[in-house]
């Protein structure tokens, strides 16, 4: 094989001969059909030739002779190659005769309908070298480049259809991909240049969509339009016909319906002053034509659950249509006239909110963020706003209702929720921190808050009638109790003192009712594991209370020994949740008190630790150094640390005495992991109490430097 692979080199290297097309389809066909060796040698061969300083030469009786479309590929590839790295250098007719070659090769294959959907890949490459060499010759060499496309595109309509494709292609080569490709001169001079001759190309866009009958050429003409959409000067959106053409012909055609809702968001998101006449007829027309195909009483999210493809991304097209529009011409939609509509709108948008898909629910979740945001910014204390303020929440009130029913219905997972269930329906540990889903929860935490701070008896009111729902057994499932308490974590501090003390003394009545209401282990573990996430989100709340914050720490050493998967990780995290945020309340005497709570739980370490595991150890011995950094007082504080290492300190002595008699104690594997864990101990200590950990260091330094030895 490795014979044939130099002759085939040789011979197809020799560009005195006249090429072998077979001997080169076979090369291209072991390329791409063959295994092993035979793959590598021929990868080697037509790597070579492509690298040949005149293989170009040879690529149009490749193109002309070869029946294989992937030896037609590769000699496109060629030829890209040529145009990408040397075109500079090569002499100007030869430059002049590649451009002739690529451009009647274009015409030749997309003359024909037929011709152009059989050999779209093929096109698809020609299209990209042409543009490739557009970037380098035009304006300056090829000055009647646009006059030549349109005035050819008058002639043929499926010739048409490409050059559509082509402009489509330079537009966004040169609009969206130039930074990093051409010289940010070159590319401004290059877009000066279509904006200046931009219009024959309108023109031809117009005549297509006011005159052709012919589906595909239209989708590629409003495909194209797209994309000249947010560069093209405003006078040819504003003030022509193309937005009623846009919305009155094309909107309601379901084949061409997601590429012109896609224009008119484009459209939406111009942000000037000078047009907002053209954008309230905008709006009020899309929505007229929106509510005939689609009407308001359709259920959207079952719609979208059954619906195909096309008819998805129509609902996504339609939530990114809105959000644009209301979010940059919210205020336009405000005024007296327009009020029912912009109603209609954002209950189109509510009931997208609904629809079980996250992208969706993500472009949906960023309108209600900012809208949220803007009315608390208004008046940040309810209360105290002036009456037109109040108009303008009171606009947005029923749908404000709605939405915060959605946000918590649907609220996502927080990192420190670690008990989960599975599709199996088991309850495990979570070890994965989803980033993806964090920001999601971050994003739909502070829409929330807002919406909270707005109208904190409506939050109040919905997260408690839909915790009846779970004691009642109505909407009882262990996903459904777990989207509500991240719920009701997240708008901590959101409500005025008093009120959220009573609703959260109401919450922990319901899930401890809850937890003794249900049977079964996991059951238990699911209701255990939120009621430590709530608390453990309240901290204003549990320092306001000592006694309840007293039986809630209690309450988590008693999950500490509770061996089902998962709930003694989340016992040890809300353990050092509550420790950073309630540290000095431990260290201090509090009313119906003896002492200092943090001396109960040194008296009880062993107890409290003997069932964790040794990572669960290390973060409980974080968490109580935090509570001991929180001791002012330097005396009080030694002694507390003294006790607080008591347990490592005695096993590392033992460890050390036994290694002074014997050294060989050290190497030990069981040995080496009990060292390994103390150290690990040492560094949570340290790691907590900063300064005030230099006295228990003094009293391991010099052994530890001597087990290093």
């Amino acid at each position: 094989m490795a014979t044939l692979g130099h002759q085939a080199a040789a011979a197809l290297l020799d560009f005195t001969q006249k090429l072998d097309i077979n001997l080169l389809d076979t090369v291209v066909g072991s390329m791409y059909d063959g295994n092993g060796e035979t793959q590598r040698i021929a990868q080697e061969v037509l790597t070579t030739l492509k690298e040949h300083p005149d293989a170009w030469t040879r690529v149009d009786t490749i193109l002309e002779f070869s029946s294989n479309q992937q030896t037609k590929y590769y000699a496109l590839q060629i030829l890209e190659q040529v145009i990408k790295t040397r075109w500079k250098v090569l002499p100007r007719n030869q430059c002049e005769g590649i451009k002739k070659y690529i451009v009647s090769l274009i015409i030749k294959t997309s003359s024909d309908p037929e011709t152009l959907e059989a050999n779209k890949t093929y096109l698809n490459k020609l299209n990209m070298i042409l543009v490739q060499v557009l970037k380098r010759e035009w304006p300056k060499n090829w000055e009647s480049f646009i006059p030549d496309i349109v005035g050819a595109s008058k002639t043929n309509e499926s010739l048409c259809q490409n050059n559509m494709i082509i402009l489509k292609l330079l537009s966004e080569e040169l609009f969206d991909f130039s930074s990093g490709q051409i010289t940010q001169t070159k590319a401004k001079h290059l877009k000066d240049t279509m904006c200046s001759e931009f219009s024959a190309i309108f023109h031809l866009c117009q005549f297509v969509l006011e005159s052709s009958q012919n589906p595909p050429l239209v989708n590629a003409t409003l495909e194209t339009l797209l994309r000249f959409l947010n560069w093209i000067p405003l006078g040819y959106i504003f003030e022509t016909k193309l937005i009623n053409t846009l919305i009155f012909k094309f909107l309601t055609v379901p084949m061409f319906r997601n590429v012109t809702l896609k224009c008119l968001t484009e459209i939406a998101g111009v942000t000037v002053s000078n047009y907002d006449d053209m954008f309230v007829n905008l709006f009020n027309q899309t929505m007229s034509q929106l509510e005939i195909m689609l009407p308001l009483q359709t259920d959207i999210k079952s719609a979208y659950a059954c619906g195909q493809d096309q008819e998805q991304n129509f609902i996504q097209n339609l939530a990114l249509f809105l959000c644009t529009f209301l979010k940059e011409h919210g205020n336009l939609a405000e005024t007296a006239g327009q009020v029912e509509v912009l109603r209609n709108a954002l209950r189109y948008l509510v009931l997208i909110s609904e629809v079980e898909e996250v992208e969706i629910f993500k472009i949906c979740l960023e309108y209600w963020n900012t809208l949220a945001s803007e009315l608390y910014r208004e008046v940040p204390f309810s209360g105290t706003s002036p009456i037109f303020f109040g108009t303008r929440r009171a606009l947005y009130q029923e749908v404000l209702n709605k939405v915060r029913y959605i946000m918590i219905s649907r609220m996502a997972k927080p990192e420190e929720v670690l008990v989960v269930e599975t599709d199996n329906g088991e309850v495990v540990r979570e070890f994965m921190k989803d980033t993806d889903s964090i920001n999601l929860y971050k994003n739909m935490r502070e829409t929330l808050v807002y919406l909270t701070h707005l109208d904190y008896a409506d939050t109040e009111r919905i997260m408690t009638v839909k915790l009846q729902n779970q004691v009642n057994g109505s909407e009882w499932s262990w996903k459904n109790l777990n989207t509500l308490c991240w719920a009701i974590g997240s708008i901590s501090g959101a409500m005025h003192e008093e009120d959220e003390k009573r609703f959260l003394v109401t919450v922990i009545k319901d899930l401890l009712g809850l937890c003794e209401q249900k049977r079964g282990k996991d059951n238990k573990a699911i209701i255990a594991s939120n009621i430590m996430y709530v608390v453990g989100q309240y901290p204003r709340f549990l320092r306001a209370h000592w006694k309840f914050l007293k039986t809630v720490v209690n309450k988590l050493f008693e999950f500490m020994h509770e061996t089902h998967d998962g709930v003694q990780d989340m016992a040890c995290d809300t353990f050092i949740k509550i420790a950073l945020k309630c540290r000095r309340h431990f260290v201090t005497t509090q009313i119906g008190e003896s002492c200092p709570f943090i001396e109960d739980i040194l008296t009880s370490v062993s107890t409290i630790i003997c069932d964790l595991q040794q990572q669960q150890v290390h973060t409980f011995y974080e968490a109580v150094g935090y509570m001991i950094s929180a001791q002012v007082d330097t005396a009080t504080q030694e002694s507390l640390i003294e006790k607080y290492m008591l347990l490592p300190n005695q096993v590392w002595d033992d460890i050390i005495s036994q290694a002074s008699k014997n050294v060989d104690i050290l190497k030990e594997l069981e040995v080496v992991k009990q060292l390994a864990s103390i150290l690990k101990t040492n560094v949570r200590a340290c790691k907590a109490l900063n300064h005030a950990y230099v006295m228990q260091l003094g009293r391991i330094y010099l052994d530890m430097l001597n087990v290093y030895k």
